[in-house]
């Protein structure tokens, strides 16, 4: 039933688009980025918080790293993670950088069509063109690979990309990563990791019925991830009532390891796996000074 009631949402709010105009309608500025030189080992590391070794790579598949992420079923239709290696056919090859900021940073794909909010580009927009840059770098220094691990399957009307117009009007603003003056430079650091690339909002936030972040209530936790999963609050007071500390949060974040000595549930326990485990003491603890709120935790570099 709940799946029928999204469905009739859908329709309702995508019989009042005008989808003949939102077709045409264009999206976000074209980048220039052309000149602009990558240090692939920094693109490496961004990468890594970015979530893009993790959501792109199925170890269980027997496939390279990043020719594809498992399937991610949810109740708007399966969506599959693609190839991005520098593959012309199967992956981002035939791309140029620019094709590449347009869909990292605006979720545009280089034909011009809006991608699914499946792929949490909202977190990345304030990335600089240094940054993408570098992860250009990055990934134009893998191995191309001509495999793929399948195609979308998204239940009609969600399939109508038209419609994602409209949506992004509504939901894809990301959160706050600037820096604030009157704050350390840890936890501004922490800010735009967490609020940013690592985007933890993405699964730590409840979501309505036609899956936008509810933005009352961010990091307060989500029940309905993809996969039946869930996600636990994050917000200073549920972290502390939980037994987290700056120091144990940095550490859960390296090991998977929680305060009562239980590790991480498996989708967690992935993030720490292919993400967080593989950033600096620094990056880790200026997450944590952010997540709790303290300005303890040292500059975050």
């Amino acid at each position: 039933m709940y799946r029928i009631f999204r469905v009739l949402i859908g329709l309702a709010a995508l019989a009042g688009l005008g989808g003949a105009s939102l077709a045409v309608w264009p999206i976000g500025e074209a980048p220039d980025l052309t000149q602009r030189k990558g240090d692939a080992q920094r693109g490496a590391y961004l990468a890594r918080a970015g979530g893009c070794i993790a959501c792109h790579s199925d170890p269980g598949s027997g496939r390279p790293a990043l020719t594809g992420g498992a399937p991610i079923e949810t109740g708007f239709g399966r969506f599959v993670p693609p190839n991005i290696t520098p593959h012309d056919t199967a992956g981002i090859g035939a791309w140029t950088i620019d094709d590449f900021a347009r869909a990292v940073r605006q979720g545009v794909a280089p034909d011009g069509n809006p991608y699914y909010p499946a792929f949490p580009y909202a977190f990345y927009s304030h990335l600089s063109d240094q940054d993408i840059a570098d992860l250009w770098a990055a990934f134009q220094g893998v191995g191309p690979q001509e495999v793929t691990s399948g195609e979308n399957e998204i239940a009609f009307p969600f399939n109508l990309r038209f419609g994602l117009k409209l949506w992004r009007a509504a939901y894809a603003e990301g959160p706050a990563t600037a820096a604030d003056p009157d704050r350390s430079d840890a936890w501004n650091r922490g800010r735009w990791l967490v609020n940013g690339l690592a985007h933890c909002g993405a699964c730590h936030t409840d979501r309505n019925l036609l899956g936008g972040r509810r933005p009352g209530e961010y990091l307060s936790g989500s029940d309905d991830l993809p996969d039946g999963g869930k996600a636990p609050p994050i917000r200073p007071g549920d972290l502390r009532e939980a037994g987290w500390t700056v120091s144990s949060l940095a550490f859960g974040l390296k090991s998977g390891v929680m305060p009562d000595g239980d590790t991480f549930g498996s989708g967690m326990g992935e993030v720490v796996r292919d993400g967080t485990a593989w950033l600096s003491e620094e990056d880790r603890r200026a997450m944590a000074a952010y997540l709790l709120d303290e300005d303890e935790a040292g500059d975050g570099g």
